[in-house]
């Protein structure tokens, strides 16, 4: 796991929030966002997807875990509620 000055300063960095969503509508949202940054080569990327029951955190590890644009990511330390993303540098 990777621990950064990422973490702290994830305000800067582009995010989704996913509170209010269902799990289907999470993954479009999800699978566009990373798609999108890795179109602008952004590098890192925040996902918000609370705690409550654990299904949006659950639907999106599924998605982080199976894109090839995704190189890892991990819970944030300061707040269980959002996953801290990196992307695989664009290359063109």
């Amino acid at each position: 796991m990777k621990t950064s000055l990422d973490d702290i300063f994830i305000n800067s960095l582009p995010t989704l929030d996913l509170h209010g969503e269902i799990r289907d509508s999470a993954r479009v949202l999800v699978n566009e966002f990373i798609n999108d940054n890795y179109f602008l080569k952004n590098e890192r990327i925040v996902i918000v997807h609370g705690i409550g029951t654990g299904a949006l955190k659950d639907e999106t590890y599924n998605i982080l875990r199976k894109s090839k644009l995704v190189k890892e990511f991990h819970l944030n330390h300061y707040n269980a509620g959002c996953t801290l993303v990196y992307l695989k540098k664009r290359t063109d």
